[in-house]
């Protein structure tokens, strides 16, 4: 059985740095709900670094928000729900997800930098891509990862 293939989205603009704010955009909606299942099955001893995630998160979202309407782009709406890449069941399986989205999230702000048309734009994406790393070393210091970080966050660049 074949699942069915996702519509594109019919506001996400085609312009290229527009897009990409949108698609981050989309992933920052992705990742606060994801977050609920992270909470779900973390430590208590974790617990603060949840709600830090979800804060900036939430805070990211709503500022990138701001950054579309004064482009007077549509932003996309948050999904009814979302389908995780893994399943959670335990509190490995809640920082290997957070890892997942945080790097995600990375990789979607990225993208908005490499297509930034401003400084403003440019500004912001660095911002949330170094939050969204130093979010992403600290699940992986969770996890017991080590290096903690990439050389590159984002991208497919390696240092060796």
């Amino acid at each position: 059985m074949t699942s069915p293939t996702p519509t594109p989205d019919p506001d996400r603009p085609t312009d290229p740095a527009h897009a990409a704010l949108f698609d981050a955009v989309a992933t920052e909606h992705g990742a606060i709900y994801g977050y609920g299942h992270v909470s779900a099955h973390s430590t208590p001893e974790d617990n603060w670094l949840v709600a830090e995630a979800m804060a900036q998160h939430r805070e990211r979202r709503e500022q990138a928000l701001e950054l579309l309407a004064e482009q007077q782009v549509t932003a996309p709406l948050p999904a009814p729900g979302y389908q995780l890449p893994t399943e959670v069941t335990d509190p490995g399986d809640a920082a290997e997800l957070a890892v997942r989205m945080e790097s995600d999230t990375v990789t979607a702000w990225r993208a908005v930098l490499e297509q930034a048309q401003t400084p403003q734009d440019r500004a912001f994406a660095v911002t949330a891509m170094t939050q969204a790393a130093v979010l992403t070393a600290r699940w992986n210091a969770v996890l017991g990862v080590t290096p903690v970080t990439t050389a590159f966050p984002g991208g497919s660049e390696s240092a060796g």
